[in-house]
């Protein structure tokens, strides 16, 4: 019976307790959203930056990580080192096929530029050996005729006996060799008229040179190619930070052998964060892109960064767990993105909880977050 009495003495304190402390709530939340100025609409959030994965580009076995989780690094720092056993065996053989290949090329460039200047030259000779020859025909066809005439006229004289027949004999002789010295005159002019045409065709040789010279130019750059190629799969080799910023994520360790595109690290740029923020549906239509905000973090809540709004969902989605409103009947929000104008000293690191005030009146002044 006691214990009747005192649930009934307890109870309606309890329940006026409870009433205080609900009505005390309401009006501090009223109060907080009252005081601050028309013009800004607060939201909170955390700290996020594009992520920048870093993969492989060849498959192969993990030499060296020089890199770990949260580490700062600049753009072009050595991460990781891939075996490089068998890439230099391929560059030291694309080498020596490149030495090759420019050797031949530079004979074919030799043999080029001398046949060059032999052919004109050949030409003349050809020429002129052909005329020497026409010419020495010409004599030893005179030259027969002559004797052709002396043995007729010594024979008949012969014939009159008012010359020996010795002498009539030895013109004839003079006839047979006349001839044979045209006879072979004539060979000396075909054999001319054959060199001068085999001279000619030296043109010919030098254009058909010419495309073997270009065979060879581009055998030559090939093995260049190869060993670009082969030289670029070396310098693959050491995988590199693309960009300035923080090591996030490693998922692999030396002596692991990772496949082609196989992700190492991941990394996010320090100096291109952003809050992501989400504003109650009722209060989205007064955003727009390009507007100031000013984010707070607890760690130095009077040094407020600058940022802008870049992005603002088209679609409402329910509150996300992890994110206060002001009103928490609001279920549906729309997620906005403040870009950091700045990021001195990297302070701000990604998932870092912070505030954020936007200011969608340009005449409104700045205030803190009333959360």
């Amino acid at each position: 019976m006691s214990n009747i009495k005192l649930f009934k003495t307890v109870f309606p304190i309890m329940v006026l307790a409870a009433l205080g402390v609900a009505g005390w709530f309401f009006y501090q939340r009223n109060h907080i959203q009252r005081s601050l100025p028309e013009g800004l609409i607060q939201a909170n959030g955390r700290i996020e930056g594009e992520t920048h994965v870093v993969a492989t580009k060849i498959a192969g076995k993990i030499v060296r990580m020089l890199a770990k989780e949260g580490d700062a690094v600049k753009a072009g720092d050595i991460l990781a080192v891939l075996d490089d056993s068998q890439i230099r065996e391929r560059v030291q053989q694309a080498s020596f096929a490149l030495a090759s290949a420019k050797a031949r090329l530079e004979a074919s460039q030799s043999a080029y530029r001398l046949l060059e200047r032999e052919i004109p030259l050949g030409i003349d000779r050809a020429r002129a050996a052909k005329a020497h020859a026409e010419a020495l025909l010409a004599k030893a066809v005179a030259a027969e005729r002559q004797s052709a005439r002396d043995a007729e006229r010594y024979a008949r004289l012969a014939e009159e006996g008012t010359i020996g027949r010795q002498k009539s004999e030895h013109a004839w002789l003079a006839l047979t060799s006349a001839r044979s010295d045209r006879d072979s005159a004539e060979s000396g002019v075909t054999q001319a008229r054959k060199l001068l045409e085999d001279a000619l065709l030296g043109p010919s040789r030098l254009q058909a040179k010419a495309e073997e010279l270009k065979a060879v130019a581009a055998l030559t750059q090939q093995a260049e190619a190869a060993l670009a190629e082969a030289r670029s799969i070396e310098t693959d080799l050491s995988v590199r930070a693309p960009i300035d910023g923080i090591v996030t994520v490693k998922t692999v360790n030396a002596g692991e052998v990772v496949a082609s595109g196989a992700p190492l690290f991941s990394m996010i740029d320090l100096d291109a964060l952003y809050l992501k923020v989400y504003v109650p549906e009722k209060q989205i239509g007064k955003l727009r892109r390009g507007l100031s905000a000013r984010i707070f973090i607890d760690a130095i809540p009077d040094a407020p960064f600058d940022g802008t709004v870049t992005y603002i969902a088209s679609r409402a989605e329910f509150t996300p767990k992890e994110v206060q409103t002001p009103d928490e009947r609001v279920k549906l929000v729309y997620a906005v993105k403040i870009a950091l104008d700045h990021n001195p000293g990297h302070r701000l690191t990604p998932g870092i909880p912070a505030d954020a005030v936007i200011r969608w009146k340009e005449d409104a002044a700045w205030s803190k977050p009333v959360w």
